[in-house]
């Protein structure tokens, strides 16, 4: 058995051993070890990533199939890695651990439900990343989709409540517009396997048939776009992201809505080639998308929902670079979705320790709060900077290859406005920091004190990372040169 067998295996049976380990050992010894086992999974998974990604680069080849326990029929029980879903897996074990090591802080009771439920949650998106076709796509995104719903809605408040169960009932109907689309395309294709798609997908437009997967599109990027909140389908996202306990939301807004919705729309642009009602609807939703976010957030109060619409603004940079029906543009896109998960798992983080320290996110409340929380003000900078894309941070070269992406792709006009709305980014970025950090210290916050554990090094690793990924990123840009992607 090779050792890209083993690794790859590993994405599948990680989460499921550590689901087994948890729920077999009896609840008091794993009482405080249980989140430690997670964040041992998201190491684990991170390193797997990392040397796989290097093992199949090596190797020449673009993709890597392989079974988890033996192989079946010819073309069944495989799934697949390639150099993108690798990548992406890093992010998932990335965001996870962040996610962990702010539990170690935040969460006290329901420890073990909450590390079946992120293992769930874990091995539903690296399901959705390595399946090769579209119905399996579903199954575990709809995984994904319950260990969300009963995680924001755990503690059980009735705001807590709320915001699952909005989240429940927009996801329900993503659900429906992605199931009728699945059908209509089987009837179309008799298989919903990637290989067997896409050549079915560019048959003759005569083919009465061909008008099924025209509706089975508008219906598949509906559903996927609701399920990653960009506007106009973004209601629930806010409320989610504000009611569920900030470790959760750091695993909804770093990676679920991403790989969810943002991968599942890519596998869309990977299916549909070259089509230009695909690539004009990305267009559209990412303007709208960034404009309606940032407008959004500049109007909010509390610092959890100010992090969530600047989430549903930056997604739409993402559906930019996908729009761009390019190499490159898919690189951007995928490297902005790094970028932002950096940043947005570091404002999250800052949402906790200000939360525990002050015991409200109500801007009106803070100010001045730089002095006595240094680190989280400058991790909150640096976030925010980033993604802003100022250089040499991050969200500075993501956003450049974006920009750059569309430029190359004619689409000029789009990439003048999307670098023009950045202002906007700008303006919550310091609105947010005057409001929070900076001014005159409420007499009531001047015996707090740096937020310490779990949290504190979270947003030292996550700011180490969004610094390191800039400053190393012009290698990076040298190589894909070299290699002729950009």
């Amino acid at each position: 058995m090779s050792a890209l067998t083993i690794l790859t295996q590993l994405f599948l049976a990680l989460p499921m051993l550590a689901l087994v380990v948890n729920n077999l050992v009896p609840r008091e010894t794993m009482r405080h070890a249980t989140i430690g086992m997670s964040a041992g999974v998201a190491i684990a998974q991170m390193l797997a990533s990392i040397t796989g990604f290097i093992l199949l680069a090596s190797s020449g080849e673009s993709a890597f199939h392989f079974s988890l326990v033996w192989d079946l029929a010819k073309g069944l029980g495989y799934f697949r890695v390639d150099l993108v879903t690798l990548f992406l897996l890093g992010c998932v074990g990335m965001v996870t651990l962040a996610s962990t090591m702010t539990a170690f802080t935040t969460i006290d009771d329901h420890r073990s439900s909450f590390t079946n439920l992120l293992m769930v949650m874990m091995l539903g998106m690296n399901g959705m990343l390595i399946v090769r076709d579209l119905f399996s796509l579903y199954v575990f995104m709809e995984v994904t989709g319950i260990a969300s719903f009963v995680m924001i809605g755990m503690y059980k408040s009735t705001r807590d409540l709320e915001g699952a169960f909005k989240y429940m009932t927009l996801s329900a109907l993503a659900t429906i517009f992605i199931l009728t689309g699945l059908s209509l395309l089987f009837i179309k294709a008799g298989n919903l396997s990637f290989t067997a798609l896409k050549p079915a997908l560019l048959a003759n437009a005569s083919d009465p048939k061909t008008q099924l997967s025209w509706v089975a599109l508008v219906l598949l990027a509906s559903g996927y776009a609701i399920k990653s909140g960009v506007a106009p389908f973004h209601s629930w996202l806010p409320d989610a992201y504000e009611s569920a306990d900030t470790a959760v939301s750091i695993m909804l807004s770093g990676i679920v809505t991403k790989i969810a919705g943002v991968y599942s729309l890519l596998v869309l642009v990977r299916l549909f080639p070259g089509n230009a009602a695909l690539k004009t609807t990305l267009l559209v939703l990412g303007l709208f998308t960034i404009i309606v976010g940032a407008l959004l957030a500049l109007q909010q109060k509390n610092f959890k929902r100010v992090a969530a619409y600047s989430s549903v603004s930056q997604m739409g940079y993402i559906l930019l670079g996908f729009a761009a029906d390019s190499r490159l543009g898919i690189i951007a896109g995928l490297l902005y979705l790094l970028t932002h998960s950096l940043a947005k798992s570091t404002l999250f983080t800052n949402a906790a320790a200000l939360e525990k320290r002050l015991g409200t996110l109500d801007l009106d409340e803070m100010g001045g709060l730089q002095a006595k929380m240094p680190v989280t003000a400058f991790s909150s900078v640096a976030a925010l900077l980033s993604i802003a894309g100022v250089p040499p941070l991050a969200g500075f070269w993501s956003k450049l290859l974006v920009l750059i992406a569309l430029w190359s792709a004619g689409l000029k006009w789009v990439a003048a406005v999307a670098l023009l709305l950045s202002i906007l980014s700008g303006a919550y970025f310091l609105r947010l920091q005057k409001k929070v950090f900076f001014g005159k210290l409420k007499e009531r916050w001047n015996e707090i004190r740096e937020i310490t554990g779990g949290i504190k090094v979270s947003e030292l690793l996550l700011t180490i990372g969004t610094i390191g990924v800039g400053l190393g990123f012009p290698l990076v840009l040298i190589y894909l040169a070299q290699a002729g992607l950009v």
